[in-house]
């Protein structure tokens, strides 16, 4: 079984060939050790090998491993966000990359203005229009994110996150995260205030390399670090 500092640099030497591909350098593309259902001393191996960016899928888990970590990395909550959870996790996280409806925004605004602090958030981009995949569809992206410029000054939109169709077809998968580059470029292009297009998160574990051929500048890779998970927990 291998250590975490080896799958580490294993990662990172994948993502270096993909940015040589694509030829970008490497210190644009930042790596998000995702650590669902992984102990605090697992987390803590991976911050000493350098990670400097870890994500959580759940706001109570993001909680209880900061309360051990604290700010000793940049905290990401990656999951989807319930509402009644915000408050968990308002004080503590760098980025939500899973910013899909106005009543979340209405929570993390509420919360934030509370606490004085400006929260950075990427929408969450429904490409492949999967009923089993939360966030919006491209068609109301632009809407959604002028809505949230205009009405929730706390909210800092700094990009977009979406999720490919887990599959063996790798046009498949490329098309997705083509289409939220493109997404991208279009916002950017409109200039809303106070919305910036700086990152693009896309791919996990199984399809970070294609990501990164298409743009993206935050993966989010949980297993190829720390192994498979028993996800039952």
């Amino acid at each position: 079984m291998s250590s975490v500092k080896e799958n580490l640099d294993m990662v990172r030497e994948k993502i270096k060939n993909s940015c040589n591909v694509s030829n970008r350098k490497i210190d644009e593309v930042t790596l998000l050790a995702v650590t669902k259902t992984v102990d605090v001393d697992k987390v803590l191996e991976a911050i000493e090998n350098g990670v400097k960016d870890v994500g959580e899928n759940k706001p109570q888990e993001l909680a209880r491993k900061y309360e051990v970590i604290g700010d000793k990395v940049n905290w990401h909550l990656i999951g989807s966000l319930q509402t009644n959870k915000v408050k968990y996790i308002i004080d503590k996280v760098y980025m939500i990359h899973s910013l899909d409806r106005i009543v979340l925004c209405e929570e993390i605004q509420k919360r934030a203005e509370k606490i004085d602090k400006t929260i950075n958030c990427l929408v969450q981009i429904n490409i492949s229009k999967e009923e089993s995949k939360h966030g919006i569809y491209k068609e109301g992206a632009i809407d959604f994110i002028k809505e949230v410029a205009n009405n929730y000054n706390n909210i800092k939109i700094k990009g977009l996150m979406t999720m490919a169709p887990f599959t063996e077809n790798k046009d498949e998968v490329r098309k997705v995260f083509r289409g939220l580059k493109e997404l991208a470029v279009e916002i950017d292009k409109l200039n809303i205030n106070n919305v910036s297009m700086e990152y693009l998160s896309m791919g996990m574990s199984n399809d970070y390399e294609i990501a990164i051929e298409e743009g993206s500048n935050i993966v989010r890779v949980g297993t190829s670090i720390f192994g498979a998970r028993n996800y039952d927990k």
